[in-house]
C-alpha cells in the first residue's frame, strides 16, 4: 500500500477545500470499496478525508412527505429503518440482497453510490484496463466478460456497476443531494452515474471535490406493489449477473404509476422513465405490457461472448419483476 495522509473531516466546507487543493485526496466513510482497491493498488490517493464525524447520519422525513437518508447512514440502518421497510420496501429489499450483514453494518450510502466495478481486469494491474488506466484497452470484451455489461457499452468499457442497493434508489427517482467549493446541488438519480463512453475512468458526473450529504426519496414509494429479484451465482454474497427493481401503482387492473431499473446489465443503474410513461403507465397490468416493456427497454442489448445468456435472462426476470410487483410485491 501506498502512502497517504489521513484527515479527520470537523466540517463540510473544509472537507470540500482540502480536496480541491490537494490532487489524489478522496473522501472516506465506511472504506469498503475503496480500502479493497488500496490495497490492489487499483486507487493509489496522496490523502483520505474522513467524513464519519460530519453530521450525516440521520433519517429524517422531507417537508414534501419523502425521505432523506444521510451520507454516512450505514447500510443496515437503511435496511432496517421502520420508515424504509414499511414505505420504500423496494429499497429494504435490494440492501439486503447485497453483501454480507458485516459489510452492510459498515458500508455508507453515499459510498454505496461510489462503488466502483467488479471487472477482473480492473482489479489486475497486470492487465490492461481503460477505466484504471485510460488508453491501455479493454481485454474484457475478447476475454472473461460473463458478469459485464450489455447495454450502453461502448469501444472503451463493457464493465458494471456493482450495487444492488443503487438500482432500487433509480427505480424510486431519488435525488442525491450533494456540496463542494461551488456550492450545493441536487442531481436526479438517473444522472448520477454515467455510461463509460469515451472516459470510462469517470464513473459519475459528480466533481472530485464534491461531497454526497444525502439521498432523497419521493413521496411515492411503491409500498404496496414493488420486487426485487436478484439472479446471481450463488444465494448470498455475490454480485448481480441481472437484477430488476420494479414499483407500480395499480389501480382497477390498470398501472397508474412505475418505475423499473436494472442492475448487471450496465455499466449505471439502467432506466429509461420515457418509456414507462409510453409502455406502462395507462396500460393494464398484465404479461402483455411487460412484455412489450421488456423489448423495448433492451433494444441494443449485444452480448460479448460469456455474457450472451443475459440476453435471455434479461427479458425473462424484467417480466417476473413485474409480475410480482402487480401482485403485492411477493417475492419467490
Amino acid at each position: 500500500m501506498n502512502n497517504f495522509q489521513y484527515v479527520r473531516a470537523e466540517g463540510l466546507d473544509g472537507a470540500a477545500r482540502f480536496v480541491a487543493g490537494h490532487a489524489g485526496a478522496k473522501f472516506i466513510g465506511g472504506g469498503t470499496n475503496l480500502v479493497d482497491l488500496m490495497k490492489y493498488n487499483v486507487e493509489k490517493p496522496s490523502a483520505l478525508v474522513d467524513l464519519n464525524r460530519l453530521s450525516m447520519h440521520d433519517v429524517s422525513e422531507l417537508p414534501d412527505g419523502g425521505l432523506r437518508i444521510g451520507a454516512s447512514v450505514t447500510n443496515s440502518d437503511v435496511a432496517y429503518h421502520p420508515t424504509v421497510s414499511t414505505h420504500y420496501p423496494l429499497l429494504s429489499r435490494a440492501i439486503l440482497a447485497g453483501a454480507s450483514a458485516q459489510l452492510r453494518n459498515k458500508a455508507t450510502t453515499g459510498g454505496n453510490l461510489l462503488q466502483r466495478t467488479r471487472c477482473v481486469y480492473f482489479y489486475d494491474t497486470a492487465t490492461p484496463c481503460n477505466k484504471r488506466e485510460p488508453g491501455t484497452g479493454c481485454p474484457a470484451k475478447e476475454g472473461i466478460n460473463r458478469t459485464l455489461a450489455i447495454l450502453g457499452t461502448s469501444v472503451s468499457c463493457i464493465a458494471t456497476h456493482p450495487s444492488d442497493m443503487c438500482v432500487a434508489l433509480a427505480a424510486l427517482g431519488a435525488v442525491v443531494q450533494v456540496t463542494g467549493p461551488g456550492g450545493s446541488r441536487s442531481i436526479r438519480f438517473e444522472e448520477f452515474h454515467r455510461l463509460p463512453g469515451n472516459h470510462p475512468e469517470i464513473d459519475t458526473t459528480l466533481a472530485a471535490d464534491e461531497i454526497i450529504t444525502s439521498v432523497d426519496l419521493p413521496k411515492t414509494g411503491f409500498a404496496g406493489h414493488s420486487a426485487y429479484i436478484k439472479v446471481r451465482d450463488r444465494q448470498s454474497y455475490a454480485f448481480a449477473l441481472v437484477s430488476v427493481a420494479a414499483g407500480l401503482e395499480v389501480t382497477d387492473g390498470v398501472i397508474a404509476e412505475a418505475g423499473v431499473a436494472l442492475g448487471g446489465v450496465a455499466h449505471k443503474p439502467w432506466r429509461n422513465s420515457q418509456l414507462e410513461q409510453e409502455l406502462l403507465i395507462g396500460k393494464p397490468a398484465n404479461r402483455d405490457t411487460y412484455h412489450e416493456f421488456q423489448r423495448a427497454l433492451l433494444v441494443g442489448a449485444q452480448g460479448y461472448g460469456e455474457n450472451d445468456f443475459k440476453l435471455k435472462l434479461a427479458p425473462v426476470t424484467v417480466v417476473r419483476a413485474l409480475e410480482q410487483a402487480a401482485h403485492e410485491g411477493e417475492q419467490a
